[in-house]
């Protein structure tokens, strides 16, 4: 360890993972079916530091990867490399755990930075890879510029700006000018030439297109082949074998076939996957009208591609040059010298009339009254229902993705050109919080496949506080945890017909993920793929996630198709990678804006029970679309350079009203611990506030010649005539002075006009309590509850309460659960109280900042 430390000190850089095959097959060869650990002593450190340069063995799970420092080709042969290391090794077996923590999981962002030099692929295609590093100081300015260029040329930025502990890591990936496009619609596939390079790679799928058994027709026509899948009724199919079928993934499959690499990283397809995708692997009638441009598959096979690390603080441009020899040519074809330009398309805003959105307000609630009778008749579990907005877009697409990626961090952000084969100009914009398939390969070989279903849902806090109740009670809540449930047991059904038996697993439960408007609970399952199947095998299986459709799947659908109002189109279908080394990375089509044309639509959904509440369910819609269209809002006034700070906190901040302006509030101390907090929650509402002692100092402050506007008494231990509550309260009134107490102020008063106290059997000190009004605020003299809810939760600190009350005092609020008075007022001076403390944080600051208010707008003598 020490040796290892000097070495990174010395060299002054971060390990990476590294191919053991680009270091020689000696290595790989040592132990081809278990997994070992190649370890030293601290002198054989030393005698490799001095010989190779400074080379460092790690862990070696044989066969997969070596972990060396970054520059350790420097000045180094590999064949040099290899032969000392082999000089130099022992080995012993390697446990599981160690195997785990040496390999960890990618968390979706890249895999290291590739080696420069060639390989050839499963389909005989020769593939140069020639990376650049990219100096880190320039990260930024080469995103911004290739965001810019989304805006005119086809293309794909995917960024993750959200890290979650074995789940998500931060990275950005994008390019522009792909060579190839692969479109399809229904059974219908093409693929096209987008410049000079893809005309000439098309060759590189032609023969094999036209041999395979799902590809019913293919002809070439100039820069684009065009195909028809072959029917397949599935009829045939056992269920396991259900993703075998033939489908557009059927071409998707054959693509990446042909460039397979297993040390390919980052070449593969980039793109999107409608949600019509789902009727190829589910014989369902379409009863919703169907737009005839809209494709259900679009994915770019690019050449050259912008990768940054976020985590590991690298970045580098891959650019790729591919050499082939078709059946029967005597000329070997090759892209190198080829341009890599293509079209560019001008962004115009939609100038015609359109429909706001495809259900009028109201119309969500009363589907879903209409569904909760198909769950009461066992029909369905649960469903996933949408509604769509529509609003015309100024501001360039660049803007918008740079807004919304303000405001919205998320795992599977993305902005991509989708051209205009279908349409004049198509963007896909968006911030999605749920992983939908991420497949990898792990060190013993098997394909491990994740997923992360998201259901339950609440509005975030305005700060930390706030958020930790709505975390509380979304935890506690039946509803949202039933409808996790379904969700996840659906998903380990889905990774069930292709996974090996006993391998899937639930790695969490409920875990809590904030995002910029909303908290989720998410579930983590994992599975290992069984032999035969295939990482597209693991993503129509999924086809789609119970998130967006609902259980059972099948019957959701046809919900969907006979209620939803116009086309999901892209809407719950998938974004991300199909990796050429066999990997997969999706996220689920959410929180996200389809441009066409110049006009913006925004589509959001909910997921049904029957315990639902329908106007808090169709609330939640138009919560959840709220982003996107603020988003479009703000980038047209401020082209996306201006915005929320990238943190993505765009909550609303407490500002509680003006009404402590040019007000004097005398707050007197019972020697009490929180005092100050309740007088900082007076000082919010711009008052001028003192803190006095009781006694004396007290006495004097009240006597001064310019009045007091409120007089608060404080909480403290002990009894109330320990501070001479009453006596303070007697000067109050005879001054004039309106008073609000809290807690020992509260029992101050119920003495002060004769009632009593009694001791409750155990004290409620810092505990948490329900807390419900008597009667409406606007019919109480005083009005402390004016503003709030019926029901609120608060914090307690006593162990005396109000046992009987003089008739000059009613109570405004009780304990839910109990008879204790927890607010009273006087039936006509401006005095008021509560037993709770309005300044814990188990009261929810702006409730307790509401209360304060209401004193110093309503307690008046004027009134009287």
């Amino acid at each position: 360890a020490g040796s290892r430390q000097k070495l990174t000190q010395a060299l002054g850089s971060r390990d990476r993972w590294c191919p053991a095959a680009h270091f020689g097959r000696r290595v790989v060869e040592a132990e081809r079916q278990g997994v070992w650990r190649v370890s030293c002593n601290e002198g054989q450190v030393e005698a490799m530091l001095s010989s190779l340069l400074g080379a460092v063995f790690v862990v070696v799970p044989a066969g997969f990867a070596l972990k060396l420092p970054s520059n350790i080709h420097k000045g180094i042969s590999r064949n040099a490399f290899v032969e000392a290391l082999n000089c130099r090794i022992k080995t012993r077996p390697f446990s599981r755990e160690s195997r785990l923590n040496a390999f960890p999981s990618s968390l979706g962002a890249p895999r290291g930075r590739p080696a420069n030099g060639s390989y050839a692929t499963a389909g005989g295609i020769g593939v140069k890879r020639s990376v650049h590093v990219v100096p880190w100081h320039e990260v930024e300015n080469r995103v911004d510029v290739l965001i810019d260029s989304l805006d005119s040329k086809l293309g794909v930025l995917l960024a993750s700006s959200y890290e979650f502990p074995g789940r998500y890591s931060r990275w950005t990936l994008g390019f522009v000018d792909p060579p190839l496009e692969l479109s399809g619609r229904g059974r219908h596939f093409k693929l096209r030439a987008l410049n000079e390079r893809g005309s000439l790679m098309l060759a590189m799928f032609e023969f094999i297109l036209g041999e395979s058994p799902a590809v019913l027709q293919l002809e070439r026509h100039g820069g684009e082949m065009r195909g028809i899948i072959s029917s397949s009724t599935g009829l045939l199919l056992s269920e396991e074998d259900r993703s075998k079928q033939a489908s557009l993934l059927s071409v998707v499959r054959i693509v990446c076939n042909i460039l397979y690499h297993p040390d390919e990283a980052q070449l593969g397809l980039y793109g999107s996957l409608g949600y019509d995708i789902m009727f190829q692997f589910e014989p369902l009638e379409k009863l919703i009208r169907r737009n005839r441009q809209q494709r259900d598959l679009l994915l770019y096979v690019p050449d050259s591609i912008l990768v940054v690390d976020q985590r590991e603080k690298s970045a580098w441009q891959v650019s790729y040059d591919f050499s082939w020899c078709s059946p029967g040519a005597i000329h070997t074809f090759d892209t190198t010298a080829v341009t890599r330009t293509g079209p560019s398309i001008m962004y115009t805003p939609f100038q015609h009339a359109f429909e706001k959105r495809d259900m009028p307000a109201g119309t969500f609630a009363d589907l879903v009254e209409l569904a909760k009778q198909e769950f009461k008749q066992g029909n369905l579990f649960e469903v996933v229902l949408s509604q769509q907005w529509r609003c015309n877009c100024s501001a360039t697409p660049s803007a918008v993705f740079r807004e919304l990626r303000k405001r919205n961090p998320s795992p599977y952000g993305f902005f991509m050109n989708l051209g205009r084969d279908s349409y004049n100009s198509e963007y896909l914009i968006g911030a999605s919080p749920e992983m939908f398939v991420r497949v990898e390969r792990v060190p013993d070989g098997r394909l491990r496949v994740e997923t992360c279903p998201i259901s339950g849902t609440i509005e975030r806090g305005a700060d930390a506080l706030e958020d930790a109740s709505q975390v509380r009670q979304l935890l506690t809540s039946t509803k949202d945890e039933s409808e996790l449930t379904m969700c996840t047991d659906v998903d380990r059904n889905d990774k069930s017909r292709v996974c090996v038996p006993g391998s899937i697993s639930v790695l969490g439960r409920r875990q809590i993920e904030m995002y910029s408007r909303l908290i989720h609970t998410v579930d983590h399952v994992e599975g290992y793929l069984r032999d035969g199947f295939d990482a597209l095998d693991a993503f129509l299986c999924h086809t789609w996630a119970v998130t967006v459709t609902g259980a059972p799947k099948s019957w959701a659908a046809r919900f969907i198709e006979k209620h939803e109002r116009t086309q999901r189109a892209w809407y719950g279908g998938a974004v991300g990678h199909i990796g050429f080394d066999g990997s997969l990375n999706t996220g689920l089509t959410l929180r996200f804006i389809h441009l066409v044309d110049g006009l913006a639509s925004v589509r959001a959904g909910a997921t049904l029970l029957f315990d639902s509440n329908a106007a808090e369910e169709e609330a939640e819609t138009e919560l959840k679309a709220s982003a996107m269209r603020d988003a479009l809002y703000s980038a047209t006034h401020t082209g996306g350079r201006v915005g929320v700070e990238a943190s993505g906190m765009s909550r609303s901040k407490l500002h509680p009203s003006h009404s402590g302006v040019g007000k004097r509030v005398l707050v007197v101390d019972h020697e009490d611990s929180f005092v100050h907090t309740l007088a900082d929650y007076v000082r919010q509402t711009n008052a001028y506030v003192r803190v006095c002692r009781f006694g004396t100092a007290t006495k004097l402050a009240l006597q001064e010649p310019e009045p007091w506007d409120l007089l608060v008494l404080s909480p403290g231990p002990g009894r109330p005539e320990d501070f001479n509550v009453s006596e303070t309260l007697s000067l109050a009134i005879n001054l004039g002075v309106p008073v609000f107490g809290v807690c020992l102020g509260m029992q101050g008063m119920v003495e002060h006009f004769g009632g009593t106290l009694g001791c409750l059997s155990a004290p409620v000190h810092g505990k948490r309590a329900i807390v419900d009004t008597c009667v409406h605020p606007s019919k109480t003299k005083w009005g402390t509850f004016i503003g709030l809810p019926a029901s609120l939760e608060v914090g307690r600190y006593h162990s005396l309460f109000a046992e009987s009350l003089p008739d000059e005092i009613t109570v405004t609020a009780r304990v839910k659960s109990e008879e204790t008075p927890m607010a009273i007022e006087h039936v006509t001076l401006p005095l008021t109280a509560v037993q709770f403390h309005p300044e814990s944080i188990l009261t929810n600051p702006r409730h307790g900042l509401q209360i304060i208010v209401n004193c110093l707008s309503k307690l008046t003598y004027r009134s009287v």
